[in-house]
């Protein structure tokens, strides 16, 4: 057996450029296959995240090179999350592999059933034909995406009317036809599959003339850049609508807890948007190294900024002197921190961000801080009653339909241009 297990990434040039897969490396490691396997049979598996109908593609490629040896195609995708891919391996929810009908297929899946069954309950062994195996998992992590984008538009809903997202999550995550998982309200989704896997379904859904297919599943990304924005808009107009030359705190900069990838991370386009309204950022993660922060950040279009960027190698030393707090990675340290002391650390009056609502706000809250978080009620102190172009209370219908505006015509447009929506 020989698993092919290269990177898939979006193309940045060419056709399909932004959405569809560049497959430069499965064409790659297909015909290196087809050099080096001189006799025998060979048992081919597609363990990269491809489009559609890639493995007739690999197969095209073996059969015209020169050589005497036969292979099998088939699809084992790769369902691993970051954090806790040994966990995921070894007590998997299901394996799913694909293959052709014809006997050899039959027989070489079986081959890759039995393998897998040595630890994993054949009952969560899933087999299915080639091209089922691969639309499985672009449409597992689209799903994921959308649930994550469905809970942020509510979440924008809740702060609008004084709703607790949290509480109607738990709500809803009653309900055995939907579950609880993938309904935590945040600054946004990243990494390097979700938005990658979903353009590359929008993409498929376009060549295949499915124009509102791909509308739909574009518009889960269009609703995460629109929540990252709406974030940061919220932190500008809560710090009296200018960030200039203020110091700011970012915890975490990787995309979630527990891994050091920053690839797609919500803390990259929040950190240059404050960037360009002039803001000096302190930046810390436990695990991102400095270079790899200035490179994101470069990458995305603010490297004549980074003289207003220092990366700290602690919280306490990001925090200190900040005007304001910005929670961006759900790292377990942050709760543990010596909010006390921290409290006497930073500007008056005290803001804090939680764009992962994990902090624990009540605490924070009693020790002078004003928490913002996502689809919560803000808890402010008497010294900050108020914040421009913030949800208020009582309902506010003005700002609620200024809210849905903004969603509609971000959606809509895919501007990314922020906008102050708060009536004046």
């Amino acid at each position: 057996m020989i698993y092919i297990s290269v990177p898939t990434p979006t193309k940045t040039t060419g056709i399909g450029k932004g959405k569809a897969a560049d497959l430069k490396w499965i064409e790659s490691a297909a015909r290196m296959i087809g050099t080096e396997i001189k006799e025998g049979h060979k048992i081919i598996i597609e363990k990269s995240t491809v489009p559609v109908k890639c493995s007739s593609a690999i197969k095209t490629i073996l059969a015209a090179q020169k050589t005497e040896a036969t292979f099998s195609i088939l699809s084992n995708p790769e369902f691993l999350a970051e954090g806790t891919a040994i966990q995921d391996l070894m007590t998997p929810d299901r394996v799913l592999i694909g293959s052709s009908p014809d006997p050899k297929g039959i027989e070489s899946r079986d081959v890759l059933v039995d393998m897998y069954a040595t630890w994993v309950p054949r009952e969560r062994i899933i087999t299915t034909n080639l091209w089922s195996s691969e639309l499985s998992k672009l449409v597992s992590n689209a799903m994921l995406a959308q649930r994550v984008s469905s809970i942020n538009a509510i979440s924008a809903v809740c702060e609008a009317t004084g709703a607790n997202v949290k509480e109607v999550s738990r709500a809803i995550g009653y309900d055995s036809r939907i579950g609880p998982k993938f309904l935590k309200a945040s600054v946004g989704f990243g990494g390097s599959c979700f938005q990658k896997d979903i353009l590359n379904l929008v993409y498929l859904a376009s060549q295949l003339s499915l124009p509102e297919v791909a509308a739909y599943w574009e518009n889960v990304i269009k609703l995460n850049d629109w929540q990252r924005k709406r974030f940061t808009q919220k932190m500008i107009q809560t710090m009296f609508d200018t960030v200039s030359n203020k110091k700011i705190a970012i915890l975490g900069f990787a995309f979630k807890e527990d891994t050091g990838d920053t690839r797609e991370s919500s803390a990259i386009p929040v950190c240059c948007t404050l960037l360009e309204e002039g803001a000096n950022l302190k930046i810390y993660d436990p695990k991102v190294p400095k270079q790899q922060i200035l490179d994101d950040l470069t990458a995305h279009g603010c490297g004549d900024k980074l003289k207003q960027v220092v990366i700290e190698d602690s919280a306490l030393s990001a925090i200190e002197g900040a005007h304001s707090i910005a929670a961006l990675t759900q790292w377990s340290e942050f709760i543990d921190l010596d909010w006390k002391l921290i409290a006497t650390k930073v500007m008056r009056p005290r803001l804090l961000f939680d764009g992962r609502n994990f902090l624990p706000h009540e605490e924070l809250h009693a020790l002078g801080f004003n928490v913002f978080s996502i689809g919560r009620p803000p808890l402010r102190t008497k010294a900050h009653p108020t914040s421009a172009g913030v949800a208020g209370f009582p309902f506010e219908p003005a700002k609620l339909s200024a809210t849905v505006r903004l969603l509609s015509e971000d959606t809509g447009s895919g501007k990314s241009t922020p906008r102050n929506t708060s009536p004046r």
